[in-house]
């Protein structure tokens, strides 16, 4: 049995369920691992290496492949290392916070001949993927118009997390890119975008300087279109995808949690996760977060319920069987291992943050060139 060695950058909320899914591949284990703060307890945990920084776990001879978890602003270096030292990297969402990182860390994986995987993990749960099928089956018929939220509210926090300062984290467009992706992967690239939003309730001791209402318009090549929210200014929280087609229209619902197709045929459901049980776990864990779960954030140290360290589990393993050759991706999957989904994802959100700005409706040319 050959060993999928991996290091890891960044030891968070994330990072760190990264590394134990890792260790506990059949064929994976933690060599190295990095952060400058919580590396030694992980570190124990999973049996690696306590590295003196990102560098040495990207150059390691006992490092085949690089899990960057790190914030999302250092993302870009640790990758190009990797990359540059014929590492694997499989990289969290969002992958960077400009187009030009983005293709900086793609181009450097294909010139080195290494896999490039973003972590947009929502593409494995198994509803995403059944109504992925369905669609693709034509089922719901010509695809018109997406619409996507993820909203709650939030307190202010004792201490601000990194992950609520825009230059760190990009905010909720970029840190919550999930329901952007899926959308792109569905309805197809955007051409030209427009966003509206503002910081209109979270200001001041105890908040960070994201904008808690951000609203966007998608229209992609075909003529079809998209509408998408994010924000914490919202007492009444939501958080679904849905796909409206000429025959009838599939929900992808986050915070009910499940999938709903409507047809003239009738109404179809089935689980956004594994099982029914799985997804009442998840909806309990909603119910309990009173700003809605949505928009919750992972703390380091604490460990994610079962049914996303499952689905992270899956991502991983896929990885690790694209870049073993036991797998050739699926169409629909495809985009996380030639960059296109994060080329196409990070262009987008790039193009809506400069419309936000410059208060006009932007080409996603523009930036992708």
């Amino acid at each position: 049995m050959n060993l999928m060695r991996y290091g890891i950058v960044g030891t968070g909320y994330f990072g760190a369920e990264l590394a134990r899914v890792a260790a506990a591949l059949p064929e994976g284990a933690v060599t190295r691992v990095y952060s400058p703060e919580h590396a030694i307890p992980l570190a124990q945990e999973v049996g690696a290496q306590v590295a003196a920084d990102a560098l040495e776990v990207c150059i390691a001879d006992d490092v085949e492949a690089v899990i960057v978890a790190s914030p999302n602003d250092v993302h870009v270096e640790p990758a190009l290392a990797a990359a540059a030292a014929g590492k694997h990297v499989f990289c969290e969402k969002p992958v960077a916070l400009s187009y030009a990182d983005a293709a900086s860390m793609v181009g450097a994986a294909r010139t080195a001949g290494v896999t490039f995987m973003a972590g947009h993990v929502t593409q494995f749960m198994h509803g995403v993927r059944e109504a992925r099928r369905r669609i693709a089956d034509g089922e719901i018929g010509r695809l018109l118009v997406a619409q996507a939220a993820r909203t709650g509210w939030e307190p202010p926090a004792e201490q601000v997390s990194w992950k609520k300062m825009r230059e760190r984290s990009g905010g909720h467009l970029f840190h919550h890119i999930h329901e952007l992706d899926l959308v792109l992967a569905v309805m197809g690239a955007a051409e030209r975008v427009v966003m509206s939003g503002g910081n209109l309730a979270h200001r001041g001791a105890g908040h960070g300087d994201e904008d808690d209402v951000l609203l966007a318009v998608l229209e992609h090549e075909d003529g079809s279109r998209s509408q998408l929210q994010w924000g914490s200014a919202y007492r009444w929280p939501e958080h679904h995808v849905t796909f409206q087609g000429t025959l009838g229209a599939i929900r992808v619902d986050l915070q009910d949690v499940g999938v709903t197709m409507r047809t003239e045929r009738g109404t179809t459901t089935w689980p956004l996760h594994s099982s029914w049980a799985e997804d009442a776990e998840r909806r309990e864990e909603y119910a309990a977060a009173s700003g809605g779960g949505g928009v919750t954030y992972g703390a380091p140290g604490a460990r994610p319920p079962g049914w996303l360290r499952r689905i992270m589990r899956e991502e991983l393993e896929w990885f690790e069987d694209v870049v073993a050759g036991r797998l050739e991706p699926e169409r629909a999957l495809a985009g996380l291992t030639d960059g296109q989904a994060a080329l196409t994802s990070i262009a987008t959100a790039e193009a809506l943050t400069i419309s936000l700005a410059e208060d006009r409706k932007v080409s996603t040319a523009e930036v992708s060139g």
